[in-house]
């Protein structure tokens, strides 16, 4: 009797296995699409509109490892599960996307599948691009399809146990893809509704400036609260923003475009990518996604500021520290600002000059989290090769304990708030490649 339930049990178990197993092949499975045996037919009069649909959904950041070859793949982006490379989106037939039909094209826009029937990392930001119309479908399509092809294979993903299953990546989509049609909102103007366009269909600023679940999904609760990118903290855009001054909608638009606006921080990692794509963008487009992202940044509330300890001066400091040792840190921190960073910074910034944004009003010292101004100081700012823009030299002869230090400096007397937690860890975080 014992025997016949021990082996009930088993065929139970066997049972409920396989049920699991042909649920999960049920939600992951995706016929493959046949392959193109010419070259597709596309509509040339739909190229500039491709062009400018590619650059607002910032296609060339993630695509393009070497410049010299746009759109060829192998850009490495990190994961909190791992490294996924992305892959090559030009015309070659064998490694590329020639072989595509436009329903291909679109099913992997819209629903995260690869004309093979392969499920794609939502690394990939196809939740976003589920949203565009069919007109920008064909149009992207397009563009896509007549740029230079480029051989490139695909380099292997490189994702811990066990998320590199495909298989993961179907529950995931059950999840968090949502793919109900993109609607205006008729309370709302047709410049804001442009925007909000832009914002979620094409340049997903909410996959950057939204928290993530621990699967990786969208916190959808909290909207534009403030995430990550590439390891740099992205701030929020709502009223929980950090900007220590508060922005106008003409700034926001002037920054989108080119990096920089009056009394805030210059783009800085990440970004800079953003900025690159949307500066080559119809303006129009870039004015519309100001104006529907600076909705959200009105509610966030002034901050007072006040003037910055005077860093020519580096005797007694300001204020007390609680201990020896943070006595100690703050003195060093102190040092540290004044021979490496106040000869640009406290000499106050205009429009044309050399001269850097006073301190007090960089974001990155208002930000919860340090690790973009740990970035930047190791760093520094660099435009991107053969651009002209702002530039800042990085430190990355500072020790971790100089780093922490200065970090912590900055974060008292510069933003006033209270000490960045776990900032030792944090900076030691940071230096690992």
């Amino acid at each position: 009797m014992a025997q016949s339930r021990r082996r009930n049990r088993w065929l139970a178990a066997l049972a409920l296995l396989a049920v699991l197993a042909g649920a999960a092949w049920a939600i992951m499975w995706r016929p493959a699409l046949a392959p193109l045996d010419r070259p597709a037919s596309v509509d040339r009069t739909l190229l500039a509109r491709g062009a400018n649909l590619a650059r607002l959904g910032m296609c060339a950041s993630c695509h393009t490892a070497d410049p010299a070859r746009p759109f060829a793949g192998g850009v490495p982006i990190g994961t909190p599960f791992g490294t996924v490379y992305s892959t090559n989106i030009t015309p070659d037939a064998r490694t590329g996307i020639g072989n595509w039909s436009l329903e291909a094209f679109e099913r992997a826009m819209r629903q995260g599948v690869a004309r093979d029937g392969r499920l794609l990392y939502p690394a990939f930001p196809y939740n976003h691009y589920t949203r565009l119309a069919r007109d920008d479908m064909r149009a992207l399509y397009a563009y896509f399809m007549t740029r230079l092809a480029l051989e490139a294979p695909a380099r292997p993903n490189d994702l811990r146990f066990p998320f590199g299953l495909r298989p993961l990546v179907a529950f995931w989509n059950s999840l968090y893809l949502d793919d109900s049609p993109w609607r205006q909102d008729p309370r709302q103007s047709a410049e804001w509704n442009r925007g909000a366009y832009v914002a979620h269909a094409l340049a997903h600023c909410a996959a950057c400036h939204t928290p993530r679940t621990g699967l990786g999904g969208p916190d959808l609760q909290r909207q534009f609260d403030g995430g990550e990118a590439g390891g740099w903290y992205a701030p929020a855009l709502n009223a929980n923003s950090p900007s220590p001054l508060p922005w106008t909608r003409e700034h926001l638009a002037q920054y989108l475009r080119i990096g920089i606006a009056p009394g805030h921080a210059v783009a800085a990692g990440p970004m800079q990518d953003v900025v690159h794509e949307l500066g080559q963008a119809e303006p129009a487009d870039v004015a519309a996604l100001a104006t529907y992202i600076h909705g959200y940044l009105r509610q966030a509330p002034a901050r007072e500021h006040k003037a910055h300890p005077p860093a020519q001066q580096p005797g007694p400091l300001p204020a007390p520290a609680e201990n020896d040792a943070e006595l100690a840190s703050m003195r060093l921190g102190h040092e540290l600002y004044t021979t490496a960073c106040a000869r640009c910074h406290d000499a106050g910034r205009e429009a044309s000059s050399g001269t850097a944004l006073p301190l007090q009003q960089a974001v990155a010292l208002h930000d919860p989290d340090p690790r973009s101004l740990i970035h930047i100081i190791r760093q520094g700012i660099v435009p991107p090769d053969g651009e002209p823009g702002r530039w800042m030299p990085g430190f990355d002869m500072m020790s971790d304990a100089q780093v922490t230090a200065l970090a912590a400096y900055l974060r008292r007397y510069g933003a006033h708030a209270a000490p960045w937690p776990g900032l030792e860890e944090t900076v030691k975080e940071t230096r690992k490649p």
